[in-house]
């Protein structure tokens, strides 16, 4: 477990450990949302097995996911960041983003990137803003 605090809605904890994850709950979720639409149990669990991993926990019961794949130097990129619907507005996503951003094996990193459709005013509270020169990024895409 990376924190622990009391809420008015009871004990949240934020944790690395794999073990602890329900992967079919991200599964579930994921499934349904732009970002990830289809995504299989299967594809989950890949890549959950190669990404550093955080769950969010409302008294023990996931609320909430989150990865990042890093080179733990250089390059981290943080995806499949989410809060359950019922649990939204509550500030969970705050202290979801700040335990993965204080997190010590990621401290040394240079360039943190994430992409949005809709969560601009969560990633900014943090630091992040739009890229200074997108027309240098590229991206290939294999549908």
């Amino acid at each position: 477990m990376i924190c622990s605090a009391s809420s008015p809605y009871g004990l949240v904890s934020v944790s690395t450990d794999k073990n602890k994850l329900n992967v079919p709950f991200i599964q579930q979720f994921l499934k349904d949302i732009y970002w990830a639409a289809g995504r299989t149990i299967e594809e989950v669990q890949t890549t959950i097995d190669h990404s550093f991993c955080f769950g969010i926990y409302l008294n023990d019961t996931q609320i909430g996911f989150a990865r990042v794949i890093t080179d733990y130097v250089v390059f981290a990129y943080l995806m499949d960041v989410f809060i359950t619907e019922k649990h939204r507005g509550k500030g969970y996503s705050s202290v979801l983003i700040r335990s993965m951003m204080t997190e010590p094996k990621l401290k040394d990193i240079k360039i943190w990137r994430l992409a949005t459709s809709d969560a601009h005013f969560l990633y900014e509270k943090f630091g992040f803003k739009a890229l200074e020169n997108p027309e240098k990024m590229m991206e290939k895409k294999v549908i």
